[in-house]
């Protein structure tokens, strides 16, 4: 099976890419997690996407479809792939409708976690990511046990640049410019089912959980 999480920033499409990929056995490919992680080891391509990331804008096309193309021909990606941050422009939805068509494979569902604008900004001023493990969390919704630091490996909690308020408005500008016509091209395909994301974190994914089965029966 393959599925799409889309929404804006903040939206949970993580979290809930993690819970999904371990009930269904699914890999999780996160263009913002892999992008992050190659900034923390000043790796060529995190000096390609840092700039674009921490102000707030798109890393383009070539660059994410060239990454997504490497990823996706790993063995474990044969089982089903859960697309999380991707595609987040036309041209990438339509060259990863390339991509499985080649593999006689397709995008079985793709779910779109909306909250709004208000929301967006409230999760994400209020995340805080270990630097060591790269655990996620939010000081409201699911604090750490000790503050400013990881319940894990003990590492230092930070806010990440993309999360200050000011980028995050940036981000939705560029999300509502970008990516919400995604939404009408999976809507188009008839494979879009929106899922009220304001709810906690267990009522949001009990909600995916019943689309998904009923897309598997069907």
């Amino acid at each position: 099976m393959y599925i799409i999480l889309l929404g804006p920033p903040g939206a949970g499409k993580g979290t809930q890419s993690r819970r999904l990929a371990q009930e269904y056995n699914l890999k999780i490919i996160s263009t913002g997690d892999i992008f992050r992680e190659e900034i923390r080891k000043e790796s060529e391509l995190g000096k390609k996407v840092k700039k674009y990331l921490e102000a707030g804008l798109l890393v383009p096309d070539h660059i994410v479809i060239e990454l997504v193309k490497s990823i996706i021909r790993y063995p474990e990606c044969s089982l089903g792939v859960i697309f999380d941050g991707f595609p987040r422009t036309i041209k990438q939805a339509e060259e990863l409708d390339r991509l499985l068509s080649n593999c006689n494979r397709k995008v079985d569902i793709a779910i779109n976690i909306e909250i709004s604008d208000e929301d967006v900004i409230k999760r994400n001023t209020y995340r805080r990511v270990c630097i060591n493990c790269g655990r996620v969390y939010h000081l409201i919704f699911d604090p750490p046990k000790t503050s400013d630091i990881c319940d894990f490996c003990g590492g230092k909690l930070i806010q990440r640049k993309d999360d200050k308020e000011d980028v995050i408005r940036k981000r939705l500008e560029v999300y509502r410019q970008w990516t919400r016509p995604i939404i009408q091209y999976y809507s188009e395909k008839n494979i879009l089912v929106n899922i009220d994301g304001t709810k906690n974190i267990d009522e949001v994914y009990n909600q995916i959980k019943t689309v998904i089965e009923k897309r598997v029966k069907s």
